[in-house]
């Protein structure tokens, strides 16, 4: 038996899971918050419940790397590093090079390295670890899963934006898309929930999370997808502002006294969203438990904004068959998947109250009649990642 580590590298924080494959048993999970800040946050699950914790000041992703496998050593989750023969990163941009999962050579990571400008808070962090990783786990072969790989078989119709054809053709500007882990997870287990080939179903997915995008997937291919050249595009999201006039940016700016465009772009990815609207929270739990006019107001936008994408690709795909809801606020947050659906049923979809009234289980959650099937399917990007290391054994 071969054991995988799947990695998923934030600008400060490191996510993981080590797995036993290739039955895809969870050993051990946990992450590190705060990396680079004082009173780091580092958190171990395994065994039957059993959790280590520590807060110390983490200056850097090697040193988490290191104190992550000295941690699983001393608390006898693996007796050696060799036991682990895998290691999968989530790699949030491949831009147009990363068609699907890689296994990562000198070429590929100066390819990751290069694509930062794309994802300049991801990129060099998962770059650093990857390094990391092969410095101490020599024998372990490492893959590269990248957040928009699945996105790349949208069609130019849906990826170019309309500008100048050279811009896209010297520079690379067009839609890329993200979370594509996460949808072509959960569309995968939409066709096995609806008993038929993800060949021939037209799905929806809605990820849900403090970043939020929506993406149609027909035949098992996404032909499009609300994130466009970052992740800052598409739907209202925790803090981010998502779709938006341009011409809104330099007004603003003149208005504001800025004359830098970082900062601009700043407060559209960090205080708009929810946040901006509501002045409350980013958190859906807080404003649905608030009686500010502006609380609810930022709840009803936003499931505003998701209605619009679901419509629009409900025309782009000439039909749907299911609607998928996942991550945070998607698995466990009842009352807006019910909003959201509420406002059309004219296409033939209706929540089931009882079905909906639960959190993070999956199930099918619209009404037995429901022409269009609403599901409710929990994410597990660890365990795509998993996969497609075992895949490039």
């Amino acid at each position: 038996m071969s054991k995988t580590i799947a990695i998923n590298a934030g600008s400060s924080s490191l996510k993981w899971q080590l797995f036993e494959m290739p039955q895809e048993e969870v050993i051990a999970s946990g992450i590190v918050e705060r990396i680079g800040l004082n009173d780091s946050i580092f958190t171990i699950k395994y065994g039957e419940g059993q959790k280590y914790n520590e807060v110390l000041d983490i200056n850097d992703h090697e040193f988490a790397i290191n104190m992550l496998l000295a941690k699983m050593t001393e608390l006898n989750i693996i007796a050696s590093f060799e036991e682990i023969t895998g290691a999968g990163h989530r790699v949030v941009a491949g831009g147009e090079h990363f068609k699907e999962s890689a296994l990562i050579d000198d070429a590929a990571l100066k390819l990751i390295d290069d694509l930062a400008e794309f994802a300049p808070l991801h990129n060099p962090a998962e770059a650093a670890v990857i390094r990391v990783i092969q410095k101490l786990l020599p024998n372990t072969i490492n893959v590269a899963v990248f957040d928009t790989s699945f996105h790349t078989t949208m069609p130019e119709v849906n990826y170019l934006y309309s500008i100048p054809m050279e811009y896209y053709e010297k520079y690379q500007a067009r839609k890329y898309g993200a979370h594509g882990t996460s949808h072509r997870y959960v569309s995968e287990q939409a066709a096995e929930m609806l008993g038929k080939p993800i060949e021939e179903l037209k799905i929806i997915t809605c990820h849900l999370g403090n970043g939020a995008s929506i993406t149609a997937v027909d035949g098992g291919k996404s032909v499009d997808t609300s994130m466009g050249f970052t992740p800052l595009a598409g739907v209202t999201m925790g803090t981010r502002s998502g779709d938006i006039d341009p011409s809104l940016l330099p007004y603003l700016m003149g208005k504001l006294g800025l004359t830098d465009i970082k900062d601009m772009i700043d407060i559209l990815n960090q205080k708009s969203g929810l946040t901006g609207l509501s002045g409350i929270s980013s958190d859906m739990r807080d404003l649905e438990h608030s009686d500010k006019p502006e609380a609810q107001l930022a709840l009803q936008i936003f499931a505003d904004r998701v209605r619009k994408y679901i419509g629009s690709y409900v025309t782009v795909m000439n039909g749907v068959d299911a609607i998928v809801f996942t991550a945070g606020i998607g698995e466990n947050d009842a009352n807006m998947r019910k909003s959201i659906i509420n406002g059309m049923t004219w296409f033939g979809c209706e929540i089931d109250d009882e079905k909906n009234n639960v959190r993070g289980e999956q199930r099918v959650i619209s009404t037995e009649d429901s022409k269009v099937k609403v599901l409710l399917i929990p994410t597990d990007e660890e365990v795509m990642i998993a996969r497609d290391v075992e895949a490039l054994k």
